[in-house]
């Protein structure tokens, strides 16, 4: 290893190992060299490759990749906390997604990873009073990814959406750190009420697909929801809910089972 690659992954080592698996990406295949220059290698830091990543895939003749590219490189610039969620983000989808087997797997093909960078730009867009530019983010994510999460929704660090297809975030949802949820996930209201409606996920919790969690309620940290399952009310910590309407149906099983992606029931109330 010379030098300045030394350095590169003391001082940022998820850079510094995309860039080592980009090269052996062309290395492998030159054909699709193309694609991960244009991704990774042509960028100076992470933040800059995730920029164009939203960029490239966020454009539309209504919106050009080069305005996209500015307005991500500025939320980028101007609030760190992008690309400190982003690193986290990346390295929950490789530690807890069996079928991906490479760091740079997320930014290169998974569409529930790019949507979540997206959404991170649009909220630090909201959070501006700069609205507008983040609801067209958000329709394009919906058009693109099938993930709706509206720009005001609060989302932690270290959040896995597994295949990440028919999700949908509400506006006053607040999701901690450490969560996983699969496919068909719904954090939404119960009705055409205004102000605060939407659940709050505690960290750590593990949301099965197609759960559907409804209303201002609280999901307890490092609790499970079931595949399916209707949750209506307030689940305590660390408990395990299934069921139309969800009930708890024993302990959540382990200390972090948004990590641990178990989700059999065993041994129900």
């Amino acid at each position: 290893m010379t030098d300045t690659r030394r350095k590169l992954a003391e001082v940022d080592p998820v850079w510094s190992r995309l860039r080592e698996e980009a090269e052996a990406i062309v290395a492998a295949e030159p054909l699709f060299g193309g694609v991960v220059h244009a991704t990774v290698l042509h960028h100076r830091s992470l933040e800059a490759a995730l920029a164009c990543r939203v960029a490239t895939k966020l454009a539309s003749p209504e919106m050009s990749e080069q305005i996209l590219r500015e307005i991500a490189d500025e939320a980028h610039a101007a609030d760190s906390a992008l690309g400190a969620a982003a690193r986290a983000d990346m390295v929950a989808v490789f530690d807890r997604d069996p079928a991906c087997t490479r760091l740079i797997e997320p930014l290169l093909y998974f569409k529930g990873f790019i949507a979540l960078q997206s959404y991170r730009v649009a909220h630090w867009l909201h959070s501006q009073g700069r609205r507008d530019l983040a609801h067209f983010i958000q329709m394009r994510m919906s058009e693109l990814f099938s993930i709706d999460i509206h720009p005001a929704a609060r989302v932690g660090r270290g959040i896995m959406i597994d295949h990440a297809h028919s999700i949908v975030i509400g506006e006053t949802a607040v999701v901690g750190d450490n969560v996983s949820m699969l496919h068909s996930v719904t954090l939404g209201g119960t009705g055409k009420q205004d102000g605060d409606r939407h659940p709050k996920i505690g960290d750590g919790v593990l949301i099965g697909a197609g759960a559907k969690v409804l209303g201002n309620i609280t999901v307890g940290r490092c609790s499970r929801i079931a595949a399916g399952s209707v949750v209506l009310a307030d689940v305590p910590p660390c408990k395990t809910v299934a069921g139309v309407p969800a009930r708890i149906v024993g302990d959540a099983g382990c200390d972090q089972p948004s990590v641990s992606m178990d989700q059999l029931l065993v041994g129900e109330a």
